[in-house]
């Protein structure tokens, strides 16, 4: 299982439609709208993701 760094739901990344590099990063997301937030500002959602120790290659 991996974690959407925007909302922190669990998302299987072997079905996961939604998706974005991000630093050489790939990361998952539950939904579209997480993923556009991602999107908009991906610094700060990899930047939490390394503060909360979510590994950006479980994350979404």
């Amino acid at each position: 299982m991996a974690m959407d760094p925007v909302c922190y739901a669990d998302v299987d990344e072997e079905t996961v439609k939604h998706t974005a590099s991000y630093g050489g990063q790939e990361f998952y997301f539950c939904t579209a709208s997480c993923r556009k937030r991602f999107e908009e500002n991906p610094g700060k959602y990899a930047k939490l993701a390394t503060k909360f120790s979510i590994d950006p290659q479980m994350s979404c």
